[in-house]
Order: structure tokens, then sequence, then C-alpha cells
């Protein structure tokens, strides 16, 4: 069962640590018989079908060695057709703990020129109504603390204009607020478009000097990679504001997002700076994989041999 491995042994820690170099002792360090975070899993990977079977599919995830969860929205509303606490049992019940969940910054919009979604069996998804920070931030940061889930994600808003981002400062500066009277923390995720340049600098510059030092970055390792950005060099400038990372890879041609290790990102360079990073957990994703199982599977086996062991 090597390729279900959970942690790492602690002497195979200080090996992959010295490996790795000091950067990485912070984070490969442990006590006791564990001393790797278990990998963790971005349930958008499984977007599309899900909902048909919420309980199964999660027991799926934990048996090929997935030990954490990052929700994201459902078409069942709420947390896959769930409150809160009841989704926080299941997961928990699976033999997985309930780390970040994502949410919009502002109202869900297509963009005008995108081709429509579309389900397992190939038909047009129809969006139920999506809560966002922008008009529902207190009953997202509640539900988020009724949960138990210590991260909580923005996982997109507008930024395609000055006034967008300075409306996404807004919105994400009194959501960091709310997120810290309850005890959460709230991270912001990127795409590419927040590395596009302009006039004042690119939205993730601004973002990382004028939102609350409290408010820290999910890095998405896949789109930094194809917006040209070097991650391991945003570490170094940033030390210690990106807790939580989705871990995929880019694909040849650079593209869009593949299997971990079997695309162009250096995992294995970026892990070496966990410890700059100031990382403490991890997601795997694959956005609209064919098979999504097969993807996370291949990521798996692959970042156990990515990982020093």
């Amino acid at each position: 069962m090597s390729n279900r491995r959970e942690f790492l042994k602690l002497s195979g820690a200080a090996l992959g640590a010295v490996a790795f170099g000091p950067s990485a002792s912070a984070f490969f360090a442990g006590s006791g018989p564990s001393a790797m975070h278990p990998v963790g899993l971005q349930l958008f990977t499984f977007f599309t079908t899900i909902d048909a079977d919420v309980a199964g599919t999660l027991r799926k995830i934990a048996g090929i060695g997935y030990r954490e969860i990052e929700s994201a929205f459902s078409m069942k509303g709420g947390y896959y057709g769930m409150k809160p606490k009841e989704f926080a049992k299941l997961v928990k019940d699976t033999g997985m703990s309930w780390q970040s969940h994502h949410v919009l910054g502002a109202p869900f919009k297509m963009p005008a020129n995108a081709k429509p979604m579309l389900d397992a069996k190939g038909q047009p998804i129809k969006f139920p109504p999506m809560r966002n920070l922008k008009e529902n931030m207190q009953q997202l940061v509640d539900e988020a603390a009724e949960g138990g889930v210590p991260y909580l994600v923005c996982a997109n808003i507008p930024t395609g204009t000055g006034a967008e981002i300075q409306s996404a400062i807004s919105v994400l500066n009194k959501t960091g607020e709310a997120c810290k009277k309850a005890g959460i923390t709230l991270c912001y995720h990127n795409h590419t478009e927040e590395f596009v340049k302009m006039d004042a600098g690119t939205a993730y510059e601004l973002f990382l000097k004028d939102l609350h030092p409290d408010i820290k970055m999910e890095l998405d390792l896949c789109w930094a990679t194809k917006a040209g950005v070097d991650p391991v060099a945003l570490f170094k400038a940033h030390p210690g504001r990106f807790p939580l990372w989705h871990v995929k890879d880019l694909d040849a041609k650079r593209e869009g997002p593949a299997p971990v290790g079997t695309g162009v990102v250096d995992f294995t360079r970026i892990f070496a700076n966990a410890g700059v990073a100031g990382m403490k957990h991890f997601f795997v994703e694959h956005d609209m994989p064919k098979d999504a199982f097969a993807s996370i599977t291949t990521s798996y086996k692959n970042l156990t041999k990515i990982l020093p062991a």
C-alpha cells in the first residue's frame, strides 16, 4: 500500500529536510510517527459529479490516501446539500478533515465568450443562486465558523479594472475583519488574471500591498506558472503569506491544468520552499478533468515520489 502513504516517518523526514534545505524543515518536521502534513484535495475537481453521491465520492477520495478536504460550490446549494455541521461530520466519518472552503467574492457572471459548462451527461449546467462575499459576507463567515473550518477562501473576484481591484480590496478587507472575529483566516485564491500588468501594477501586487496582513494567500501553482510567475520568488518576497496552496500541474503546452507530475511545474523546488511560504495545507486540484478519480490517483502517486521519503 505504498501508494497510500499518509505521512513520512521521522527518519525519512529528517533526511528529506536535509535534501530539501533548511527552508523546508519547518514543514517536514514533526513529532511522533507522523512527520508530513496529509495530502489534501479541492472538491471542485468533482464539480460535475459529486452531488450525485457525496458520501460515496468522499469515501473513494479517502481510499486513495487523501486526508484533508477543501470544499467548493455545490449544485445542491449550501455544503453539498447539507448544513455546515452535517458536512463536517460526514468528512470526519470518512477519516478526513475539513480545512477550507471556497466562496465567490462577487456575484457570478459567465464571461461573454465563455462556452456553457456541461454536466456529467453533457447537458448545460443550470446554476442555482450563488452567495458571495459582496452580498452575503456575514452569512458565509458565520457558516464557516459553524462548520469549524479554519480557512475561508475567496475563490474569485473581478480584477479587470482599477475600480474593480479597489472594490475587491474593500470587500476582502471587510471580510478579513469578520473572519478574524470568528477565529477564521481569510485567504485569496488566484487565477491568471490577477497577474495582468496595469498602470498601478498587477492586482496581485496590489492585494499583497493593500490587504490587511492577516489576510493570506492561497497560491494556485498551475495558474501562477501559466501567468509566468515564479512561486518561489513570491514566497521569498512575502514570506509567511501563503499558508494554502493549490497543487496542480500545467500541461506541456502550458494551456491548462494537468495531474501532478505530468506537466511543467517544478514541484520539488516549490516544496523545498514550503517553510519560506508559511505553507500549512495544500490541496490537489484539477479543473474539469475527463476522469476525476484517475486524475487524483495519478496526482497522489506522483506526490509520493516528488515529496521526500
